[in-house]
């Protein structure tokens, strides 16, 4: 069966945290990943780093990391200064997964986030093929350490390169790594897609790694996503990756802000109950 995972944000205002307590919870409630910031994991000290590893291990929890690179990163930028300071911070990433013994990285790694087309200056065709070649460059690394980068897509409101299965997949061909697989997530798709469904069974082979969320970033279960349908599909592409749920349901805080999260979402629930209940309601359907 898929490892079941939570994103540590669902229970933090802020990007930076200490993921340590968070394994442990996750574990508790039933999770077999958690899913950390990239971005916080790269800028531990070898300690930190060391210490979260092995809190890894001692809870018995795998972990994914992620992030949506700042715009001083983007791999996308006509800027070539700009894109190769992408490209640094990416192999940063990957040194950093390395010594927490992390083996998936997914996000919005090809440009940054969020982003509009408006205002850089440059067609989407040039960024896509500028973003190509710097993520040929980046691969490199994942492939000489046994990593894979996931390319997530995106509703267009956050992102302008990748926002359908199609293009993630197009993005991959492009590439042309084994180490280049896509990211695709319930709640993105339910904006972007015609069917949920056909998207995950065109991605196929393509699809390393799967967020899940309601229509409203509320947990699994609780919304009106077509759950069954998509494991399914899931089943349907013999697809044996990581399944991680991400729910944003607080106001507040970075998380909050970057998320546009202005009300609370669910009031007056235990949000490690809530956790619960839906990772056992996944792991059942995908039994």
């Amino acid at each position: 069966m898929n490892k079941v995972g939570i994103y540590y944000a669902y229970w933090t205002r802020d990007w930076d945290a200490d993921f340590i307590p968070y394994l442990f919870k996750a574990k508790e409630l039933g999770f077999d990943v958690l899913e950390v910031n990239a971005g916080t994991v790269a800028t531990m000290n070898s300690k930190e780093q060391a210490n979260l590893k092995s809190a890894a291990a001692d809870a018995g929890i795998s972990m994914s990391c992620c992030i949506g690179l700042p715009s001083t990163s983007d791999m996308a930028s006509s800027d070539p200064d700009i894109r190769k300071s992408g490209l640094n911070h990416l192999n940063s990433i990957a040194d950093a997964m390395v010594q927490c013994g992390i083996t998936r990285l997914g996000g919005i790694i090809y440009s940054c986030w969020p982003a509009k087309l408006d205002g850089r200056h440059s067609t989407k065709t040039q960024a896509w093929d500028w973003s190509v070649a710097t993520m040929k460059e980046a691969i490199r690394k994942a492939e000489d350490h046994g990593l894979t980068y996931n390319v997530e897509v995106v509703n267009r409101f956050e992102q302008f390169l990748l926002n359908t299965a199609e293009e993630g997949v197009n993005y991959a061909k492009a590439v042309g790594s084994p180490s280049l697989k896509v990211l695709l997530d319930t709640f993105h798709m339910n904006i972007e897609e015609n069917s949920i469904s056909e998207a995950i069974e065109l991605a196929g082979n393509y699809l390393g790694h799967f967020h899940i969320g309601e229509n409203n970033r509320k947990p699994p279960g609780t919304g009106t996503i077509p759950w069954k349908k998509i494991i399914n599909s899931l089943e349907k592409i013999r697809y044996e990756g990581w399944v991680v749920m991400e729910p944003f349901l607080k106001p507040g805080g970075e998380v909050g802000r970057d998320i546009s999260v202005f009300r609370d979402i669910m009031p007056k629930i235990d949000l490690d109950e809530e956790a619960e209940k839906s990772c056992n309601f996944i792991k059942q359907l995908l039994k």
